[in-house]
């Protein structure tokens, strides 16, 4: 395998060896990972018009362009994970890139919602094997704190495109139809693909990979599901990240409907975007010293407790913008301390069958989360009340399969599974 001489620093850890330079390192595990985002976030300003074109009866179905992806994204991650851990990363990720591209081009040729919509899923469904390949990249190569920071790295790097992504689907349509919101993914994908080609070398060694087949793959499942920090930071982050899919999908319709500011929507989601790339940042400057556990387990509480004062701040002064923004951005900016921790931490027992882990968990962070994400963003009735119940419920719900996992005890310093 090819390597460099640079690493990633780990305070107290061994110090792991990358295949590129750091920084050519982290971003491009960003820039797959944020193949997925550019295809959320670029249609977002396009949603209203998207209904509008295509007649919907009801304003909320325009939030299935963005469902129907994910929960094509979701499901396959479970096939994608054995695969990869048996026949390499690359060319998995070479293929799903491919796939990727090709489907956003043919959305912007979809004559019906329901052909978008399943052309969005077959999407979703490139899209999965992207991100399991992302993250067994780097768990081929680091595990624990030293994961964790980099992922950290990784997602401060990857959050420039939810910051941008509105803003270039805005931009896109001053000068071309909506559809053209789907060619800029297909015009991504391109560019992805020469990169990986010509810069990612294979990092799961061919001696390291379990041969393929139902038995070996129920095998790697159950032992990722006997593994009780795996299983129990999965279905917390399952659980929690229903209110960030709640809040893309319904974002839109927020800014519009209840504050009134259509016009610089994407200014708003910018910033709430950058609050999240923030505390990404924070978070890999202080998880080697402080330790995941007390990290997230922390601002899971603060996540709940901002929630509720949200909540009642919007009974009883109103939907004021002024106030409702603030403490959204610093609600938001929790999953910056909590996804990156719990990925890691849910991550780290897996060791060789780290493509199965990664597929469980996406599957987890993405369908399962969706599926709640759904439920709260549909109560979506010109208030955002029922949105940030739906976030206090979800924060408690959270809470509780943490406490089951820790065995009632929270802010453990103890990082090993």
């Amino acid at each position: 395998m090819q390597t460099t001489s640079e690493t990633l620093p780990a305070a107290g850890l061994a110090r792991p060896t990358l295949p590129l330079p750091v920084w050519e390192f982290v971003g491009m595990i960003a820039a797959m990972m944020a193949l997925n985002a550019l295809a959320i976030d670029t249609m977002l300003p396009a949603l209203h018009e998207i209904a509008q074109s295509y007649s919907l009866q009801s304003e909320n179905d325009q939030q299935l362009v963005i469902f129907a992806y994910v929960l094509g994204f979701g499901a396959p991650q479970l096939i994608f994970g054995p695969v990869s851990d048996s026949v390499g990363r690359k060319k998995i990720v070479m293929s799903c890139v491919l796939a990727y591209t090709i489907t956003g081009f043919a959305c912007m040729f979809a004559t019906s919602f329901t052909m978008l919509l399943a052309t969005r899923f077959l999407q979703g469904i490139a899209a999965s094997g992207i991100r399991v390949i992302a993250v067994s990249v780097v768990r081929d190569l680091m595990g624990g704190r030293a994961m964790a920071r980099l992922m950290s790295l990784v997602m401060t790097v990857f959050m420039v495109v939810p910051i941008l992504a509105p803003s270039i689907g805005q931009g896109v349509m001053l000068f071309a139809p909506w559809q053209w919101t789907f060619g800029v993914l297909g015009i991504a994908g391109i560019l992805m693909m020469v990169w990986i080609g010509l810069r990612l070398p294979e990092t799961l060694p061919a001696e390291d990979r379990p041969p393929l087949n139902f038995l070996g793959s129920f095998r790697a499942y159950k032992q990722v599901i006997m593994t009780r920090v795996t299983l129990g930071y999965m279905c917390a982050s399952g659980v929690i990240f229903g209110a960030l899919f709640s809040y893309v999908a319904s974002s839109e319709q927020v800014f519009r409907d209840v504050f009134d500011k259509p016009d610089t929507f994407v200014l708003w989601f910018a910033g709430i975007a950058g609050a999240l790339s923030v505390a990404n940042f924070m978070n890999s400057r202080i998880v080697e010293r402080i330790g995941m556990r007390r990290v997230s387990h922390t601002v899971l509480l603060g996540f709940i407790v901002l929630a509720i004062v949200n909540t009642l701040a919007m009974m009883y002064f109103g939907e004021k913008l002024i106030i409702f923004y603030p403490l959204f951005a610093l609600t938001f900016a929790c999953f910056g301390l909590i996804g990156a921790n719990f990925s890691a931490l849910a991550m780290e027992p897996l060791g060789r069958i780290a493509g199965t882990g990664s597929a469980a968990y996406g599957f987890m962070t993405t369908t399962v989360a969706s599926f709640f994400g759904w439920m709260v963003a549909s109560r979506f009735d010109g208030s955002v009340v029922p949105i940030l119940e739906g976030y206090i419920g979800l924060g408690l719900a959270c809470l509780a399969i943490v406490l089951f996992t820790e065995r009632g005890k929270l802010f453990g310093s103890r990082d090993d599974p």
